[in-house]
């Protein structure tokens, strides 16, 4: 029975999402081109023997729009035989090209692909898909919610309302998250899957020197006169310390069987176990996390205490902080090299970025099997789990 493995998997690093970040000089295209050029020269495969690139990315617009990762292959110098697509399962797009390629590798439609991700949201900032006054949504979601679904900022206050999430915790995570980040930075643990890009070497969200006070400090995000009067609950606490900021960078890893992989002369770095994917409630929106974890842990005939290691993206602590108290994992299995909060959340490449760390983490410390989930905008979410080799 064929079986799909990691061979290869490499970042950039993240920089700011604004336009003084810094890789905003840098168009999509290219930030995803550097990735894949990379990931080829790391592992030594000739590019011609690749048969599909998988791309991750969300704001599909202006300089992020006409298939990206397409045009990210051709200036990555591959054949131009080479194909690609791009996907877009909003914040889980690149993981969602990572199910897609493995499953691919599994059905035996392909024997190398490569599946990753990237977003520029310096230069195509959250939403521009969206213009001014245009209803993504449609009429038959409007009869459906008719009180209106809310921006993903009001779900994280919905999630810590409803589970009881004060700020003093969310901070307490998030500083954590630093903590982790700006360890494994100063351990070199990066080094293997960080490639360096124009001159800049580490992530720019880092903040080493952030204490729970300068946290404290912090006005609430997302605070709305209106939905206060419709959610009474939310007490208003999150902040832009205890939420993921907006980023750029791209991520990439290569996927093959054991067989290829062995011909090939290839190194593999983690099976790819099981996956999953499910959807929850569009109005919390970022809980499907935990229906995720459940439904990839029964697939993969796997309780919790069998995961070595967690990835659990960050784009809230609440929503990490929920998952936690339905689940029962130890929370010092997860992000052990720190989360988005930190290290940044490009959205479309999110998704590789998680599973790159993941496996370079896996090596360093020896685990067997590690789960990954993300949640996503519209009350959806993946999750897999991934086997040491």
């Amino acid at each position: 029975m064929r079986d799909a493995v990691i061979v290869e998997a490499v970042r950039t690093p993240i920089g700011k999402g604004k336009p003084n970040g810094a890789l905003a000089h840098v168009h999509p295209v290219e930030l995803l081109a550097h990735t894949l050029r990379t990931l080829v020269e790391r592992s030594g495969v000739d590019p011609e023997l690749i048969d599909d690139v998988i791309g991750g990315t969300v704001d599909q617009v202006g300089e992020q729009a006409m298939n990206t990762t397409r045009y990210a292959v051709l200036s990555a110098g591959f054949p131009e035989s080479v194909p690609a697509t791009t996907v877009d399962r909003q914040c889980g797009s690149s993981q969602q090209a990572v199910h897609f390629a493995a499953q691919g590798v599994l059905s035996g439609a392909y024997d190398l692909v490569v599946a990753c991700g990237v977003e520029s949201m310096s230069r195509v900032p959250m939403w521009s898909n969206v213009p001014a006054g245009k209803d993504p949504f449609g009429s038959g979601v409007a009869e459906r919610y008719p009180e209106g679904l809310v921006p993903q900022g009001v779900s994280a206050e919905l999630i810590a309302a409803k589970w009881s999430i004060g700020r003093e915790e969310m901070d307490a995570f998030a500083l954590s998250s630093h903590r982790k980040a700006a360890a494994a930075w100063e351990n070199g643990l990066f080094d293997t899957e960080v490639a360096p890009l124009e001159g800049v070497t580490r992530d720019e969200c880092v903040r080493p020197g952030s204490t729970p006070e300068i946290l404290a400090a912090l006005k609430p995000a997302y605070h709305d006169p209106g939905f206060a009067e419709r959610f009474p609950q939310i007490e208003w606490n999150v902040t832009a310390g205890n939420a993921s900021p907006i980023n750029d960078g791209a991520s990439a890893v290569l996927i093959t069987s054991s067989e290829t992989a062995a011909r090939l002369g290839l190194r593999p770095l983690a099976r790819l176990h099981s996956f999953a994917v499910t959807g929850s409630d569009p109005l919390l929106m970022l809980t499907g996390v935990i229906p995720a974890t459940e439904k990839v842990l029964r697939r993969a005939s796997l309780t919790l205490d069998d995961i070595d290691l967690f990835e659990v993206n960050e784009a809230f602590s609440s929503v990490v902080l929920a998952w936690r108290q339905e689940t029962g994992a130890d929370l010092a299995r997860v992000n052990v090299h720190g989360g988005a909060i930190a290290l940044g959340h490009p959205l479309g490449a999110s998704g590789t970025r998680l599973t790159t760390t993941l496996v370079h983490a896996m090596r360093e410390r020896g685990a067997r099997y590690a789960l990954q989930t993300m949640c996503e905008a519209g009350g959806l979410a993946n999750a897999m789990v991934l086997e040491r080799v």
